[in-house]
């Protein structure tokens, strides 16, 4: 049996083949910014594009659990309409996901959707990204969200989970305050 399964991923060349472990991008382990990657999470807010949404991110403590806190008030003048908690993968492990099937985050927020963007290496334009949302409700839970139900936002380039670049946790398209804690985020 072992023989067949060996000789199996020879011929694929390891195509195909899912990661035992799950990946593990954050566990809030570090008492600053800084992800179980090595990368640091930053705040980005529509600022960038002239909007007028403000953000903070923070450390904190909720519920007994370490996390990471995005507050803000997403706000639609100026073309505006998101804060975001980004975090770079490329140059590490994380670069390529091609081995798993999905994310799983901890999260608690304020009864709020959220998504989460992933950007690849394909993607040149900043509003360009591949999302999927989630509830985060006003107790801790685990939300998995497989690859596959990524949807393309204005690219027509499949979603190429060898060459991720960075991903967003981010609040989004109306006007609202934004509350979002991630106590962990990882591939599976």
């Amino acid at each position: 049996m072992l023989l067949r399964f060996l000789l199996l991923v020879f011929c694929l060349g390891g195509a195909g083949v899912m990661a035992e472990q799950p990946l593990i991008l954050d566990d809030r382990a570090t008492p600053n910014f800084e992800s179980a990657l090595g990368t640091s999470w930053r705040m980005v807010t529509d600022g960038v594009m002239g909007g007028v949404s403000t953000g903070t991110l923070t450390t904190a403590a909720i519920n007994d659990r370490d996390c990471l806190r995005m507050q803000g008030d997403v706000r639609l003048e100026n073309n505006g309409g998101f804060v975001q908690a980004a975090l770079q993968l490329d140059d590490t492990v994380a670069e390529d996901a091609s081995g798993y099937s999905g994310i799983a985050i901890d999260v608690y927020g304020n009864n709020e959707a959220y998504n989460l963007h992933l950007r690849t290496d394909d993607l040149w334009l900043p509003w360009q990204s591949y999302r999927a949302s989630f509830q985060a409700t006003d107790s801790w839970q685990t939300v998995r969200l497989p690859f596959a139900e990524f949807v393309a936002y204005k690219t027509s380039k499949p979603l190429d989970l060898t060459e991720l670049e960075r991903l967003g946790l981010v609040a989004i398209g109306r006007a609202f305050s934004a509350d979002l804690c991630i106590a962990r985020l990882e591939f599976y």
